[in-house]
Parts: structure tokens; C-alpha cells; sequence
């Protein structure tokens, strides 16, 4: 018997499809579940991003079936056509994507015969499967982008050099993902790159429709995206290489590095770039030696979030802050390989730190593997305690904090703590904005 998960830090495989819809400008998605689906992973998802908000015809104003018991009993695929019909009516969208909720799914509604009705409509509109079964939200991510990268990005675009596209940043999911893709993209740029991230600024759906031009794709995470970009390798013969999300100059350099090897740039070039961008970051950097060291900032850390925040921001914080990082929990529900895979984004750190490593969706798992990591005084006279110790996690560690009586900054969903806007936590940009954040939490009494 599977346990259950305490507090889960993930919806389910509709709502990241939705969400994902939700950054593609013009895109509108269309519900084919129960009645409260919708606005219930709306109200989740929203709050839990940082106030991401509906956007356009998004929210609570999404189209949706709402299938109840008549159509459990008789099916829904009426119901659906009406659905569409009207939402083509109603809505100025540039593409209808029909996502299916548990219950149609289980019924069996044909959704392809439904969809053959309105196969001759001025815009596309096309169907994924996205039933809570089959996943979470990062699932949903891959389901979606999957279905869109098979029915709807040409096939007959010619293939340019200069040309990626970013996948692995979750909409949503990821509270920071528009502030991360624009602060990604811009280095790239800098490197000779047009770059497609599909949900950053500025970005329209013919990024999208056309991202088969592109040569490489980008992964950054060891499993959100690899799904997808596993389809459009297949469809569109483009391939991929997968690199962990990266946070300040360290980990921005080496996958700067890594992404110009693959696309053999010239690595001179490569390097003048970091060498600028290193110079600059490193100059807003010196500002806080003084106080840095005046007041002691150096702390020990706990890092609980998912896969791709709990290596990037566990390394940054020992490789470039000094802190000692004793523990890191990541609450992904992950196979053995991926297991493998994440765990190996704690090892070859320049600090050579290693914290405690544990994989685990719950959240009361936490204060357990604390114990594990640091061990308790048991009223011994002399004791090395934990501190000052500083919680990097979700609003789910709050109550951890308080009760240890030490900061908390939250960047792993859900996020219901801050309002986000182009905030960033990647690259060189996003190095500097974590070390503000963590460091003004520290001195915001004085």
C-alpha cells in the first residue's frame, strides 16, 4: 500500500497543463472535466506561484465541460462539442487546446471523433490527454508540450544553427519561471543565439509553431521537460541534452560551457562573455563583503525543494555565499534513475560540501531527516548546535522555522508568501537577487 503524501507540493497533471496554457500568450485551453476542476486547481496554482494570476480568459474565467452525472452515465462528448462550439464563439484565441480531467477519461469519451467536427475551424484545435493519473503538474508539463510539439509545431521547417529551444522551467510550478527563461535567454543571446522559451517575455505561439528550426534543444532540469523533448526529438528529429537549472556565476559559467560545447561555439568568444559577465556580477558581489563579515552572515542551511531548486540553490549557498548547506530534501516522487540522476548534482562542488541528501514528497519528513542530519543535544553540556541556521524552502517549512526560531525564504512551491513578478533566481542576474534575498532576510530587523 502506497503512502500518502502529507501536504502535497504538486496539483495534478491537468492543472500543469493548465498552467503551462496559461503562459502560452493567446492560447486557450478547454476543459473537459468535473464540474470544480478548474477553478479548484486555479485557486491552488495562483496562490501557490506567487499571485500568478488567470491572464488572458484564464482563471476563473476558463472554458469548461463540467461534465456531472448525466454525461458519467451517458458520456460527455456532446457535452465537449457544445463546449467548443461556444468557446469559439465567445473567445479571440489564436489556438484551443481541449484537456481532459479524470472522469472523462475514465468513461472513455472519444475525444478524436469530437474534435473531427471542427477540423475545418480558422484556428487549430487540438486535444491532450492530462487525467490526474498519470502524473502531477510537472507531468502535465511534458503531456502538454508533448501533444503540442507532435500536433501543432510545423514539421517542415528548415533547420537553423543558431536556433534552441528551453524547455524544463514549469509555468507555475516554477513561481520564477518568466524571470529564469528571460535572464537564460539573454546570456544565450549574448552567445550568437536566437532562443525560443515559449513562455517568456514577449514570446507569441509562432515562437512556438516554428520552434522546429531550432538545432538543439535545452533542457534545464534532469527530468521536467526530458518527456517532450524526447517527442520533438522524435517528431522533428531535433536533439536534445539536458543541464541542471543554474544559480549565480559558478554554476552560470559551467552551463554557458557545457551549452556552447554542444553547439560547437567558439569557445574564445564563450569566454569573453562569462569573463564580462563574471566581472560584472562579481562587482555587484564585493558590495556585501563588508557587512558580510562585520556581522557574520555565514550560516548553515536546510534546502527543501524540488529537483530542480534543491541542488542549484544548495551549491550556490556553499560554493559562493560560504554557508553549509547540512541537509537537502527533494520532494519529487522520482524512479530510481532519476534518482541517480538528481543525486549527482550534489557531488564536484567547488566548496566540496556535501549535504545530506533525502528524496521525500511529505512535508512532516523534514523535521525527521533534521534530526538525521544533527543530531539533538540531549542536554549534553557541551553542544555544537545547528547554528545559526537559515530555511530555504516553501510556505510548508514555516511552521519548521518558527519552531526552530530561524529565517525562512521561500522559493519551491507553493509560494503564497511573496507576490512574484520578474523575479529570477537563475543565472548571473538571479545569483544576485538570491544573495539579496537571503541576506536582507537576515539583516531585516537592524
Amino acid at each position: 500500500m502506497n503512502k500518502f503524501v502529507d501536504r502535497p507540493r504538486f496539483s495534478c497533471a491537468l492543472g500543469g497543463a493548465l498552467f503551462t496554457l496559461r503562459a502560452l500568450t493567446r492560447a486557450i485551453p478547454i476543459i473537459h472535466a468535473s464540474a470544480g476542476c478548474g477553478y479548484n486547481l486555479y485557486t491552488a496554482g495562483n496562490a501557490g506561484a506567487g499571485y500568478l494570476g488567470g491572464g488572458y480568459c484564464g482563471g476563473t474565467g476558463w472554458s469548461s465541460s463540467n461534465v456531472v452525472e448525466r454525461e458519467v452515465v451517458f458520456g460527455g462528448s456532446d457535452r465537449l462539442s457544445e463546449q467548443i462550439r461556444s468557446t469559439l464563439e465567445l473567445i479571440d484565441g489564436d489556438l484551443f487546446v481541449v484537456v481532459t480531467g479524470c472522469m472523462v477519461e475514465m468513461i472513455g469519451d472519444d475525444i478524436g471523433s469530437v474534435l473531427d467536427e471542427f477540423a475545418n475551424e480558422d484556428v487549430p484545435v487540438i486535444a491532450v490527454s492530462t487525467p490526474s493519473f498519470k502524473g502531477n503538474s510537472c507531468d502535465g508539463y511534458d503531456m502538454l508540450l508533448g501533444g503540442l510539439f507532435s500536433d501543432y509545431v510545423r514539421r517542415d521547417a528548415e533547420k537553423r544553427t543558431d536556433t534552441v529551444n528551453l524547455l524544463g522551467l514549469v509555468p507555475g510550478q516554477d513561481a520564477f519561471y518568466k524571470g529564469n527563461l528571460t535572464e537564460i535567454r539573454r546570456l544565450l543571446e549574448r552567445l550568437g543565439l536566437r532562443v525560443n522559451t515559449f513562455f517568456g517575455e514577449g514570446e507569441t505561439l509562432e515562437n512556438l509553431k516554428n520552434a522546429s528550426e531550432a538545432s538543439l534543444n535545452i533542457v534545464l532540469s534532469d527530468v521536467y521537460g526530458v518527456g517532450a523533448a524526447g517527442v520533438f526529438e522524435k517528431t522533428h528529429g531535433t536533439p536534445y541534452i539536458s543541464l541542471p537549472l543554474p544559480v549565480g556565476a559558478v554554476q552560470t559559467s559551467q552551463f554557458l560551457r557545457e551549452a556552447a560545447d554542444a553547439l560547437n561555439l567558439p569557445r574564445d568568444a564563450v569566454e569573453r562573455v562569462i569573463k564580462d559577465e563574471e566581472a560584472r556580477y562579481y562587482d555587484y558581489l564585493e558590495r556585501i563583503a563588508d557587512i558580510y563579515n562585520d556581522v557574520d552572515l555565514q550560516r548553515y542551511a536546510v534546502v527543501v525543494g524540488d529537483l530542480n531548486y534543491a541542488p542549484a540553490v544548495s551549491r550556490f549557498v556553499a560554493d559562493e555565499l560560504g554557508w553549509l548547506p547540512r541537509l537537502a530534501v527533494v520532494t519529487d516522487d522520482l524512479d530510481e534513475g532519476e534518482i541517480r540522476r538528481v543525486e549527482k548534482r550534489f557531488t564536484g562542488w567547488e566548496s566540496d560540501v556535501s549535504p545530506l541528501v533525502r528524496f521525500d514528497t511529505d512535508t512532516s519528513s523534514v523535521r525527521r531527516y533534521l534530526q538525521e542530519a544533527w543530531r539533538p543535544g540531549n542536554n549534553e553540556r557541551y553542544y555544537d548546535s545547528l547554528s545559526p541556521l537559515f530555511l530555504i524552502g516553501s510556505v510548508f517549512e514555516r511552521d519548521l522555522a518558527a519552531s526552530l526560531g530561524v529565517p525562512l525564504l521561500t522559493v519551491s512551491f507553493p509560494v503564497t508568501n511573496r507576490i512574484v513578478l520578474n523575479q529570477s533566481y537563475a543565472g548571473y542576474k538571479g545569483g544576485l537577487g538570491l544573495t539579496s534575498d537571503l541576506l536582507s532576510t537576515l539583516i531585516a530587523g537592524r
